[in-house]
This record gives structure tokens, C-alpha cells and sequence, in this order.
């Protein structure tokens, strides 16, 4: 009996192996017909965390397709310059150095990491993905070296960094106007996902975090409400009640052999109170090519549909898919509707780096034209221009535009930072005022996260172990006893604007009453 099970253990055994080589031939074949096409390979770029999401599983065959993108990101430092390439800025964030006030007694807030980042040149993700075919995406695991130190919850207050466009848009007395303001933040809010190759920790659940930022006007707080699938809720405040902005974020993963595609699934809410408005919208969806071999490189791409419930204006952006010779890649257009369809404004640029607004038959005119080159460019057989890399991108400006958003330029030492922007480089850091005062459930106190930050990998590696098996005992003893896991800040119910279900800010956070906390550290 068992010799019939080895033999057809080992059969087993031998057709992975024959199947695995048979992918990296046939992927290694299939890129060297695109290079022999299109010279160049495509612009490295970022893994985005709200989409590539590492659930860690209950038992010890399920693990997490964590980052299994960022896995791929196993040499991309070395093959970027990384020089600013965006030289201005429309934040209103003042980044200082840490442990002094400002003349106004705002905190200042740090601007480098304790430990520059460690290189992962050493690792490939083929070398990991090759044993794993026939696994279900979601019980691949990758090794803490392909992290950042910053757990999801954290990266996903990144969409705050330019809340300043939300204040603008309270202030604007035109529906138009707000609508635009509204599109460039939602625009904005996937901006920090450029060039970052590393993937966040993988919230525990009941892991919270909370962020205050008396300079940039808001207060936040998350927590990770479900591990199966894994759901991480939100909700930020204006400090002078002018907005409320929430949401919960949970990604569908597709692998399609040379691709891994991220389908965020989750609405995003902004009311802005003064004016008594709602507006929603879903994230576009993420793509993460050359897994097997080449560049690694990810573009956005879908539609992004923004509803003013109130007035029945709309906002289509579309995020357009880099195509085949990259003219397109990181582009975002669209326009702004009134409830009858009509257009009142057209709204381009990148996701990268800006959005502009112009009037809707000045962009078609520019559109008609621009199209028309296209074609005779395409006549003269130029097919193999080098697709854009980021240091070249640029957007024209059409003549009569007025710029909505541009993206804040990374600091100086943001390689070396896990190209971390000035707003990521602040969100871990932790001071004896905060420490008592914040909940035991912090993220801010993870020690594998704090560990990673301060440069130990080894002991990151030992802390991020723990805590998984600590959390998979949990669940255990939770089964055992028929226990439910209860969230403590958010609860399902229907989004009171579209109907569907999502995840409620339940209040009494900021009370700082916090008893009866679970012990997931």
C-alpha cells in the first residue's frame, strides 16, 4: 500500500517539476519575442498593497499569497534610478525632522526610517512559485525579506497623505468644482503605490491603527475585521467636522500565468458635511506582469466610477491599460457629468504624477488630433519606440487646463527607504506619549513590524512566525469553544448611500476607554 503511494507521490513530483520547466521555457520564449518586438522593457514600478494582500491562513499548508507580487520585486532597486523626476508639489504637509515643534506647536514628524532597507537581490519569486504550482494563490507564503516595514492598515492611510484636496473641496461653492476636487483625491489615493516594491505585513485580526495629523486637519483609525477573506475598514474625520471619509478594502486575486491581476473590492465613501454631500467610488483594478522573467512592472487599469448622490453628477475615469508599445501606461482620463449625461468637464493626466481639467471640446479637439498623429507615426513604421520609463514621463499640457493634483516629490533618501514618500516615513514612528495612550492592539507595537524598521531582519522573520501561529492557536481555541470573533470598532450593515454591504464606523474610539482588548501580540 504505501509503495503504490510513493510511486504515485513520486510521479506526482515529477510532473510539477516537468510542468514548471515547461512555464519558465515557454514565459523565457514568450519575452524574448516581446524584446525582439518592442525595445526596452516596461517601467518598473510599484506594488500596490491594497491589492497584493497577504492573509495569513489557520493552518500550516495555508499560507498567504501575500505579496507574492512584491516577491517578484527581487532586484528592482538596482535596476532604477531613482531621482526625483517630479519636482513640484500641491501639498500642504510640513515634513520636519523629529522631536521638535513647529513655530505654530504642531508636531514635527520624522523624515528617515532607523535602518535603510535590506536588498533582496539573493531572491527571485520564480525560485518560490516553481514549488508551489497546483496551490491555491492563497497558500503561498513569501519570506519576510519582501516586506516593508508598515503593516496594510498603515499603507492604506496613505490615501490621506493629500487631504488637502478634501478641504478644497469643501471650501468650493460649484458642484463641478467639488467633483473635481474629489476626482484628483481619489486619483491621489493610488499615487504612494509608485515604485513601491515592497508589500506591507499582513494585518492580525483585530489589529488596529490609528493616525492624527493636526497639520494636515484629520484623525483615522482602522482595524482588521475579518481574516477569511481578509477586510480591513477605515474611517477618517475632518479635525473641524468638514469631512468624513471611510471605507473597507479586501482584493480579489486572478493569476493568468505571466500576470497576477488585483481586483480591489470595496467602496470608498467621502461626505463632505458642509454641503451635505456623498460621493463614492471603487478603486481601479491592479495588474503585476513578468512574473516568471523580465522586469517586473505593474500598471492600474479600469474604470473608476465617482457618484455625487446628492446631485446625480458623475465622474468616469478611466485608467488605461499600458497597450503594447507603452504609449499608455499610468494615463488617466475621463470626464464629469451632469445626471442627463452631459459633459461639463474633461479630466487627464497620470495616476503617477498629475490630473489637470479642461474644457470637454478643447480635450476632444486635442484627442482627434493627437490620434491622427498616432496614426501617421504608426504609417512610418515606427513600432519600436521605446516604451516610457519613469524618469521620461511626462503629460502635455493642453492649452486652457488648470492643474487639480500633483503628486508630492519623494524625500532625498527614499530609495534607501523603501521609496517610502515623506507621509509612509512617518506613519510607524512611535514616542512615549503616544505609546500610553494608544490601544494594546496598535499596530505601532507589532514587534515584527518595529523589528524589520530597526534593521533586524533575523528577529522580524522570528516575530512575524509568532505572531501567525499565535493567531492560528486563537482561531483554534475560538472553533473549539463555537467562540465568534467580535470587531470592536466596526460593524457590517448597508452602505447608507449605495445599499450595499460594508463595514460602519460603531464610534466611542477616540473616548480612549479601551477594556477587554484581545492579545494578539
Amino acid at each position: 500500500m504505501f509503495s503504490v503511494r510513493n510511486l504515485k507521490l513520486e510521479h506526482e513530483q515529477e510532473k510539477n517539476k516537468i510542468l514548471s520547466e515547461a512555464l519558465e521555457t515557454l514565459a523565457t520564449e514568450h519575452h524574448e519575442l516581446e524584446q525582439s518586438l518592442v525595445k526596452g522593457s516596461p517601467p518598473l514600478s510599484i506594488l500596490s498593497e491594497e491589492q497584493f494582500y497577504d492573509a495569513v491562513s489557520d493552518s500550516e499548508s495555508e499560507k498567504s499569497l501575500s505579496g507574492f507580487e512584491t516577491t517578484a520585486a527581487y532586484s528592482l532597486e538596482d535596476g532604477m534610478d531613482s531621482k526625483d523626476t517630479i519636482t513640484s508639489s500641491m501639498s500642504e504637509e510640513k515634513v520636519c525632522g523629529s522631536g521638535e515643534s513647529l513655530s505654530n506647536g504642531i508636531k514635527k514628524h520624522r523624515t528617515s526610517l532607523p535602518s535603510p532597507m535590506f536588498s533582496r537581490n539573493d531572491f527571485s519569486i520564480w525560485s518560490i512559485l516553481r514549488k508551489c504550482i497546483g496551490m491555491e494563490l492563497s497558500k503561498i507564503t513569501m519570506p519576510v525579506i519582501f516586506n516593508e516595514p508598515l503593516s496594510f492598515l498603515q499603507r492604506l492611510t496613505e490615501y490621506m497623505e493629500h487631504t488637502y484636496l478634501i478641504h478644497k473641496a469643501s471650501s468650493l461653492s460649484s458642484t463641478t468644482e467639488r467633483m473635481q476636487c474629489v476626482a484628483a483625491f481619489a486619483v491621489s489615493a493610488v499615487a504612494s503605490q509608485w515604485e513601491r516594491t515592497g508589500k506591507p505585513f499582513n494585518p492580525l485580526l483585530g489589529e488596529t491603527y490609528e493616525l492624527i495629523r493636526d497639520d494636515l486637519g484629520f484623525r483615522l483609525l482602522s482595524e482588521q475585521v475579518s481574516h477569511h477573506p481578509p477586510i480591513s475598514a477605515f474611517y477618517a474625520e475632518g479635525l473641524n467636522n468638514d469631512f468624513v471619509f471611510h471605507g473597507s478594502i479586501y482584493p480579489k486575486l486572478k493569476f493568468w500565468g505571466k500576470s497576477v491581476e488585483a481586483e480591489p473590492k470595496g467602496t470608498m465613501t467621502l461626505e463632505l458635511l458642509e454641503h451635505n454631500e456623498a460621493y463614492t467610488w471603487t478603486n481601479p483594478t491592479c495588474c503585476v506582469h513578468n512574473i516568471i522573467v523580465g522586469k517586473l512592472w505593474i500598471e492600474q487599469y479600469g474604470n473608476v466610477e465617482i457618484t455625487n448622490h446628492k446631485t446625480g453628477e458623475k465622474c468616469v475615469l478611466n485608467f488605461k491599460p499600458c497597450g503594447l508599445f507603452g504609449k499608455e501606461l499610468h494615463k488617466v482620463e475621463g470626464y464629469i457629468q451632469d445626471k442627463s449625461k452631459k459633459k461639463l468637464c474633461a479630466l487627464y493626466g497620470k495616476w503617477t504624477e498629475c490630473l489637470y481639467s479642461v474644457d470637454p471640446a478643447t480635450f476632444e479637439a486635442y484627442k482627434k488630433n493627437d490620434k491622427k498623429n498616432t496614426e501617421e507615426k504608426k504609417s512610418s513604421k515606427q513600432e519600436s519606440d521605446e516604451m516610457p520609463l519613469p524618469d521620461s514621463e511626462s503629460v502635455y499640457v493642453i492649452p486652457g487646463s488648470v492643474l487639480l493634483w500633483k503628486i508630492t516629490p519623494r524625500p532625498p533618501n527614499s530609495a534607501q527607504m523603501y521609496n517610502f514618500t515623506s507621509f509612509a516615513m512617518a506613519l510607524n514612528e512611535l514616542d512615549k506619549e503616544m505609546e500610553s495612550v494608544i490601544p494594546k492592539t496598535d499596530c505601532r507595537l507589532r514587534p515584527d513590524i518595529r523589528a524589520m524598521e530597526n534593521g533586524e531582519i533575523d528577529l522580524a522573520s522570528e516575530e512575524k512566525k509568532r505572531l501567525e501561529e499565535k493567531q492560528r492557536t486563537a482561531r483554534k481555541n475560538r472553533s473549539k469553544s463555537e467562540e465568534d470573533w467580535k470587531t470592536r470598532w466596526f460593524h457590517q450593515g448597508p452602505n447608507p448611500h449605495t445599499g450595499t454591504q460594508d463595514w460602519l464606523y460603531s464610534g466611542n474610539y477616540w473616548d480612549r476607554n479601551y477594556f477587554n482588548l484581545p492579545d494578539i501580540y
